[in-house]
């Protein structure tokens, strides 16, 4: 069965075969997910939001998984990196760390002006 893998905020979908993980997904579909431990479960920095209906069509979490993830599992957090598609699946990226770090600091900026 082959797999579909929607990404958000991006609106991009690709049709992935079996045992895909969500991070070989977005790199097929040129989709940037940073990570530094090349896809292990050892840097926690390929974190993507799976709504609640949507987790069965991702493998169960690993071990590595969960003893990385902890609480987070419950809020749909998953790691690309061990999430491997076994259906149709939408996934939440997500925001790149500068452009939050930008956005961060224009919101603060309207506050200010906002102010005055």
């Amino acid at each position: 069965m082959e797999g579909r893998i929607t990404f958000q905020p991006t609106g991009k979908t690709i049709q992935v075969r079996p045992g895909t993980t969500v991070l070989r997904a977005a790199r097929e579909a040129r989709i940037p997910i940073v990570t530094r431990c090349g896809g292990n479960a050892g840097c926690l920095m390929c974190k993507v939001q799976v709504e609640p209906e949507q987790a069965a069509m991702l493998t169960p979490p690993s071990a590595a998984e969960r003893r990385k993830l902890g609480p987070l599992l419950e809020q749909g957090v998953r790691l690309a990196c061990q999430a491997v598609i076994r259906g149709e699946v939408a996934v939440q990226l997500p925001e790149d760390p500068l452009k939050a770090a930008i956005r961060k600091q224009l919101e603060r900026q309207r506050d200010e002006e906002e102010l005055w």
